[in-house]
């Protein structure tokens, strides 16, 4: 696990503190922002619809 001094803990923690302000963030969205975010990740391949 590498140590990141920027923010004096280790990638995994922040990591999961981005995890958790990025869903929060997404709660806030209204359905065309979301549609909008849905396409730009699947068109960049970060979503896959198999499931």
């Amino acid at each position: 696990m590498a140590y990141t001094g920027r923010f004096g803990q280790t990638d995994d923690y922040r990591r999961d503190e981005l995890i958790r302000i990025i869903e929060h963030s997404v709660e806030k969205l209204t359905l065309q922002e979301l549609e909008a975010l849905y396409y730009d990740m699947s068109t960049k391949n970060y979503i896959n619809d198999e499931y």
